[in-house]
Protein backbone atom coordinates (compact mmCIF):
# COMPACT_ATOMS: atom_id res chain seq x y z
CA UNK A 1 0.00 0.00 0.00
CA UNK A 2 1.18 3.54 -0.52
CA UNK A 3 2.51 5.43 2.43
CA UNK A 4 -0.52 6.27 4.59
CA UNK A 5 0.55 9.85 5.21
CA UNK A 6 0.65 10.52 1.45
CA UNK A 7 -2.95 9.46 0.75
CA UNK A 8 -5.75 12.02 0.97
CA UNK A 9 -9.09 11.56 2.74
CA UNK A 10 -10.94 10.28 -0.35
CA UNK A 11 -8.31 7.63 -1.03
CA UNK A 12 -8.32 6.57 2.62
CA UNK A 13 -12.12 6.41 2.58
CA UNK A 14 -12.23 4.07 -0.40
CA UNK A 15 -9.26 2.02 0.84
CA UNK A 16 -10.66 1.42 4.33
CA UNK A 17 -14.20 0.83 3.13
CA UNK A 18 -13.18 -1.75 0.55
CA UNK A 19 -11.02 -3.68 3.01
CA UNK A 20 -13.72 -3.67 5.68
CA UNK A 21 -16.27 -4.81 3.10
CA UNK A 22 -14.15 -7.87 2.32
CA UNK A 23 -14.54 -8.91 5.96
CA UNK A 24 -18.33 -9.39 5.78
CA UNK A 25 -18.33 -12.37 3.37
CA UNK A 26 -15.20 -13.78 5.00
CA UNK A 27 -16.96 -13.89 8.35
CA UNK A 28 -19.88 -15.73 6.74
CA UNK A 29 -17.48 -18.31 5.33
CA UNK A 30 -15.86 -18.76 8.73
CA UNK A 31 -19.22 -19.13 10.50
CA UNK A 32 -20.32 -21.78 7.99
CA UNK A 33 -17.12 -23.68 8.82
CA UNK A 34 -17.93 -23.56 12.53
CA UNK A 35 -15.48 -20.84 13.58
CA UNK A 36 -16.72 -18.85 16.57
CA UNK A 37 -17.38 -15.12 16.04
CA UNK A 38 -15.12 -14.57 19.07
CA UNK A 39 -12.24 -16.29 17.37
CA UNK A 40 -12.82 -14.41 14.11
CA UNK A 41 -12.95 -11.05 15.89
CA UNK A 42 -9.72 -12.02 17.67
CA UNK A 43 -8.16 -12.82 14.30
CA UNK A 44 -8.97 -9.32 13.01
CA UNK A 45 -7.37 -7.57 15.99
CA UNK A 46 -4.36 -9.88 15.89
CA UNK A 47 -3.84 -9.11 12.20
CA UNK A 48 -3.92 -5.39 12.90
CA UNK A 49 -1.61 -5.55 15.93
CA UNK A 50 0.95 -7.91 14.40
CA UNK A 51 1.32 -5.71 11.33
CA UNK A 52 1.70 -2.53 13.37
CA UNK A 53 4.17 -3.86 15.94
CA UNK A 54 7.33 -3.76 13.78
CA UNK A 55 6.45 -0.28 12.47
CA UNK A 56 6.12 1.10 16.00
CA UNK A 57 9.21 -0.73 17.19
CA UNK A 58 11.36 0.73 14.41
CA UNK A 59 10.05 4.23 15.12
CA UNK A 60 10.48 3.90 18.88
CA UNK A 61 6.78 4.48 19.61
CA UNK A 62 6.12 1.36 21.70
CA UNK A 63 5.69 3.23 24.98
CA UNK A 64 2.84 1.99 27.16
CA UNK A 65 -0.18 4.32 26.98
CA UNK A 66 -0.90 6.44 30.03
CA UNK A 67 -3.50 8.95 31.14
CA UNK A 68 -5.75 10.18 28.35
CA UNK A 69 -4.20 7.85 25.79
CA UNK A 70 -4.85 4.83 28.03
CA UNK A 71 -8.49 5.85 28.43
CA UNK A 72 -8.75 6.39 24.69
CA UNK A 73 -7.39 3.00 23.64
CA UNK A 74 -9.43 1.13 26.27
CA UNK A 75 -12.73 2.68 25.17
CA UNK A 76 -11.88 2.38 21.47
CA UNK A 77 -10.67 -1.19 21.80
CA UNK A 78 -13.71 -2.40 23.74
CA UNK A 79 -16.48 -0.60 21.84
CA UNK A 80 -15.18 0.10 18.35
CA UNK A 81 -13.28 -3.14 17.74
CA UNK A 82 -13.99 -6.02 20.12
CA UNK A 83 -17.67 -5.20 20.65
CA UNK A 84 -18.67 -4.16 17.17
CA UNK A 85 -16.80 -7.01 15.47
CA UNK A 86 -18.52 -9.55 17.71
CA UNK A 87 -21.89 -8.08 16.81
CA UNK A 88 -21.16 -7.97 13.08
CA UNK A 89 -19.66 -11.46 12.85
CA UNK A 90 -22.52 -12.88 14.94
CA UNK A 91 -25.18 -11.35 12.68
CA UNK A 92 -23.67 -12.21 9.30
CA UNK A 93 -24.80 -15.89 9.47
CA UNK A 94 -28.31 -14.71 10.39
CA UNK A 95 -28.75 -11.94 7.82
CA UNK A 96 -26.10 -12.42 5.16
CA UNK A 97 -22.99 -10.43 4.34
CA UNK A 98 -24.79 -7.92 2.13
CA UNK A 99 -27.51 -7.04 4.63
CA UNK A 100 -25.14 -6.67 7.59
CA UNK A 101 -22.96 -4.53 5.37
CA UNK A 102 -25.91 -2.24 4.77
CA UNK A 103 -26.56 -2.01 8.53
CA UNK A 104 -22.94 -0.92 8.81
CA UNK A 105 -23.71 1.68 6.15
CA UNK A 106 -26.33 3.39 8.31
CA UNK A 107 -23.63 4.78 10.60
CA UNK A 108 -23.05 8.07 8.69
CA UNK A 109 -26.49 9.40 9.56
CA UNK A 110 -26.12 8.50 13.25
CA UNK A 111 -22.61 9.96 13.24
CA UNK A 112 -23.83 13.16 11.60
CA UNK A 113 -26.49 13.58 14.28
CA UNK A 114 -24.02 13.04 17.12
CA UNK A 115 -21.46 15.32 15.49
CA UNK A 116 -24.01 18.11 15.30
CA UNK A 117 -24.91 17.60 18.96
CA UNK A 118 -21.26 17.95 20.00
CA UNK A 119 -20.56 20.88 17.69
CA UNK A 120 -18.17 19.05 15.37
CA UNK A 121 -17.65 19.94 11.71
CA UNK A 122 -20.51 18.83 9.49
CA UNK A 123 -20.38 18.12 5.73
CA UNK A 124 -21.15 20.50 2.89
CA UNK A 125 -24.56 20.45 1.21
CA UNK A 126 -23.35 17.89 -1.33
CA UNK A 127 -21.96 15.78 1.50
CA UNK A 128 -25.37 15.86 3.19
CA UNK A 129 -27.01 14.75 -0.06
CA UNK A 130 -24.52 11.90 -0.25
CA UNK A 131 -25.37 10.80 3.29
CA UNK A 132 -29.07 11.05 2.50
CA UNK A 133 -28.87 8.93 -0.65
CA UNK A 134 -26.69 6.42 1.14
CA UNK A 135 -29.22 6.12 3.96
CA UNK A 136 -32.16 5.56 1.63
CA UNK A 137 -30.26 2.96 -0.37
CA UNK A 138 -29.01 1.16 2.72
CA UNK A 139 -32.52 0.91 4.18
CA UNK A 140 -33.86 -0.45 0.90
CA UNK A 141 -31.22 -3.18 0.82
CA UNK A 142 -31.48 -3.96 4.54
CA UNK A 143 -35.24 -4.48 4.48
CA UNK A 144 -35.78 -5.48 0.86
CA UNK A 145 -35.30 -9.21 1.31
CA UNK A 146 -38.82 -10.23 2.13
CA UNK A 147 -40.72 -8.26 4.75
CA UNK A 148 -41.69 -9.43 8.23
CA UNK A 149 -40.13 -12.87 8.18
CA UNK A 150 -37.76 -14.51 10.63
CA UNK A 151 -34.96 -12.14 9.73
CA UNK A 152 -36.82 -9.02 10.87
CA UNK A 153 -35.90 -9.48 14.54
CA UNK A 154 -32.24 -9.88 13.62
CA UNK A 155 -32.53 -6.86 11.33
CA UNK A 156 -33.74 -4.81 14.29
CA UNK A 157 -30.83 -6.09 16.39
CA UNK A 158 -28.56 -5.09 13.53
CA UNK A 159 -29.72 -1.49 13.87
CA UNK A 160 -27.55 -1.24 17.00
CA UNK A 161 -24.51 -1.49 14.70
CA UNK A 162 -24.71 2.09 13.39
CA UNK A 163 -25.43 3.44 16.89
CA UNK A 164 -22.31 1.83 18.34
CA UNK A 165 -20.23 2.88 15.35
CA UNK A 166 -21.45 6.46 15.58
CA UNK A 167 -20.64 6.69 19.26
CA UNK A 168 -17.14 5.38 18.63
CA UNK A 169 -16.54 7.71 15.67
CA UNK A 170 -17.48 10.82 17.63
CA UNK A 171 -15.69 9.74 20.80
CA UNK A 172 -12.40 9.10 19.00
CA UNK A 173 -12.48 12.61 17.56
CA UNK A 174 -13.46 14.36 20.77
CA UNK A 175 -10.95 12.57 22.98
CA UNK A 176 -8.03 12.24 20.52
CA UNK A 177 -4.87 12.38 22.70
CA UNK A 178 -2.62 15.33 21.99
CA UNK A 179 0.42 14.47 19.82
CA UNK A 180 -0.62 10.81 19.63
CA UNK A 181 0.38 8.97 16.45
CA UNK A 182 -2.50 7.25 14.60
CA UNK A 183 -0.52 4.01 14.26
CA UNK A 184 0.16 3.89 18.01
CA UNK A 185 -3.52 4.43 18.76
CA UNK A 186 -4.49 1.67 16.32
CA UNK A 187 -1.97 -0.77 17.82
CA UNK A 188 -2.92 -0.25 21.46
CA UNK A 189 -6.66 -0.16 20.74
CA UNK A 190 -6.46 -3.53 19.06
CA UNK A 191 -4.24 -4.75 21.88
CA UNK A 192 -7.04 -3.93 24.31
CA UNK A 193 -9.52 -5.71 22.03
CA UNK A 194 -7.31 -8.83 22.01
CA UNK A 195 -7.13 -8.90 25.81
CA UNK A 196 -10.90 -8.44 26.09
CA UNK A 197 -11.70 -11.17 23.58
CA UNK A 198 -9.25 -13.58 25.20
CA UNK A 199 -10.88 -12.84 28.56
CA UNK A 200 -14.34 -13.67 27.21
CA UNK A 201 -13.09 -16.92 25.66
CA UNK A 202 -11.42 -18.00 28.91
CA UNK A 203 -14.41 -16.96 31.05
CA UNK A 204 -16.73 -19.02 28.85
CA UNK A 205 -14.43 -22.01 29.14
CA UNK A 206 -14.07 -22.28 25.37
CA UNK A 207 -10.30 -21.94 25.33
CA UNK A 208 -8.35 -20.07 22.70
CA UNK A 209 -8.92 -22.43 19.81
CA UNK A 210 -7.06 -20.52 17.13
CA UNK A 211 -6.55 -23.82 15.34
CA UNK A 212 -10.23 -23.62 14.36
CA UNK A 213 -9.34 -21.15 11.63
CA UNK A 214 -7.29 -23.88 9.95
CA UNK A 215 -10.51 -25.20 8.40
CA UNK A 216 -10.69 -22.03 6.31
CA UNK A 217 -7.00 -21.18 5.84
CA UNK A 218 -7.36 -18.96 2.77
CA UNK A 219 -10.21 -16.96 4.31
CA UNK A 220 -8.21 -16.52 7.53
CA UNK A 221 -5.15 -15.40 5.57
CA UNK A 222 -7.15 -12.85 3.57
CA UNK A 223 -8.78 -11.55 6.75
CA UNK A 224 -5.40 -11.14 8.46
CA UNK A 225 -3.99 -9.22 5.50
CA UNK A 226 -7.12 -7.06 5.18
CA UNK A 227 -6.98 -6.15 8.88
CA UNK A 228 -3.28 -5.41 8.66
CA UNK A 229 -3.83 -3.00 5.77
CA UNK A 230 -6.95 -1.33 7.16
CA UNK A 231 -6.23 0.17 10.54
CA UNK A 232 -3.21 2.42 10.00
CA UNK A 233 -5.28 4.11 7.29
CA UNK A 234 -8.42 4.01 9.47
CA UNK A 235 -6.94 6.11 12.25
CA UNK A 236 -5.29 8.43 9.73
CA UNK A 237 -8.70 8.99 8.12
CA UNK A 238 -10.17 9.70 11.57
CA UNK A 239 -7.53 12.40 12.10
CA UNK A 240 -7.80 13.98 8.64
CA UNK A 241 -11.49 13.67 7.86
CA UNK A 242 -13.27 13.69 11.20
CA UNK A 243 -16.04 11.36 12.37
CA UNK A 244 -18.64 12.01 9.64
CA UNK A 245 -16.32 11.34 6.71
CA UNK A 246 -14.86 8.31 8.51
CA UNK A 247 -18.33 6.89 9.03
CA UNK A 248 -18.94 6.89 5.28
CA UNK A 249 -16.57 3.98 4.84
CA UNK A 250 -19.76 2.11 5.71
CA UNK A 251 -21.22 2.87 2.29
CA UNK A 252 -18.13 1.57 0.50
CA UNK A 253 -17.91 -1.48 2.78
CA UNK A 254 -21.59 -2.27 2.24
CA UNK A 255 -21.28 -2.10 -1.54
CA UNK A 256 -18.21 -4.36 -1.55
CA UNK A 257 -19.82 -6.84 0.87
CA UNK A 258 -23.00 -6.96 -1.21
CA UNK A 259 -21.19 -7.62 -4.48
CA UNK A 260 -18.96 -10.34 -2.99
CA UNK A 261 -21.90 -11.92 -1.18
CA UNK A 262 -23.83 -12.22 -4.43
CA UNK A 263 -20.93 -13.14 -6.71
CA UNK A 264 -19.16 -15.68 -4.49
CA UNK A 265 -21.54 -16.78 -1.74
CA UNK A 266 -24.79 -17.15 -3.66
CA UNK A 267 -26.73 -14.53 -1.70
CA UNK A 268 -29.83 -13.33 -3.50
CA UNK A 269 -31.60 -9.98 -3.27
CA UNK A 270 -34.74 -8.69 -4.92
CA UNK A 271 -35.21 -5.68 -7.20
CA UNK A 272 -35.82 -3.31 -4.28
CA UNK A 273 -32.44 -4.23 -2.78
CA UNK A 274 -30.62 -3.68 -6.06
CA UNK A 275 -32.30 -0.31 -6.58
CA UNK A 276 -31.17 0.52 -3.05
CA UNK A 277 -27.62 -0.56 -3.88
CA UNK A 278 -27.63 1.78 -6.90
CA UNK A 279 -28.86 4.66 -4.73
CA UNK A 280 -26.11 3.90 -2.21
CA UNK A 281 -23.56 4.01 -5.03
CA UNK A 282 -24.86 7.47 -5.93
CA UNK A 283 -24.39 8.50 -2.31
CA UNK A 284 -20.77 7.34 -2.45
CA UNK A 285 -20.17 9.38 -5.62
CA UNK A 286 -21.66 12.51 -4.04
CA UNK A 287 -19.53 12.01 -0.93
CA UNK A 288 -16.35 11.75 -2.99
CA UNK A 289 -17.29 14.82 -5.04
CA UNK A 290 -18.07 16.79 -1.89
CA UNK A 291 -14.73 15.89 -0.35
CA UNK A 292 -13.06 16.98 -3.59
CA UNK A 293 -14.55 20.45 -3.21
CA UNK A 294 -17.32 20.26 -5.81
CA UNK A 295 -20.22 22.60 -4.99
CA UNK A 296 -23.86 21.61 -5.22
CA UNK A 297 -26.08 24.39 -6.59
CA UNK A 298 -29.23 22.42 -7.33
CA UNK A 299 -31.95 22.14 -6.16
CA UNK A 300 -31.82 24.12 -2.91
CA UNK A 301 -30.32 27.44 -4.16
CA UNK A 302 -32.55 27.29 -7.24
CA UNK A 303 -35.58 27.04 -5.00
CA UNK A 304 -34.55 30.13 -3.05
CA UNK A 305 -33.97 32.15 -6.24
CA UNK A 306 -37.34 31.05 -7.63
CA UNK A 307 -39.15 32.06 -4.45
CA UNK A 308 -37.36 35.44 -4.42
CA UNK A 309 -38.31 36.07 -8.05
CA UNK A 310 -41.93 35.23 -7.36
CA UNK A 311 -41.98 37.63 -4.42
CA UNK A 312 -40.38 40.41 -6.46
CA UNK A 313 -42.92 39.87 -9.22
CA UNK A 314 -45.70 40.27 -6.69
CA UNK A 315 -46.85 36.67 -6.83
Amino acid sequence: MPKVSSVGPVGLLIWCGALLGIGFPLSKISAAAGVSPLIWALLVSMGASLSLFPVLALRGHLKLPRGQMLRYVVISGLASFAGINLLIFGLVPKLGAGQVGMMFALSPVATLALSAVFGLKTPSRMGLWGIGFGLVGALMVAFGRGGLDGTMLWSLVGLTIPLILAGGNVYRTLDWPENAHPIALAFWSHGVAIVALLGVLIARGDGVALQDVAVVPWAAAVQLVAAALTFPAYFRLQKLGGPVLLSQIGYVAAAVGLVIGVALLGERYGPVSWIGAAITALGIVLTVLAQSGVKLTFPLPLGRRTRAKLLNDGC
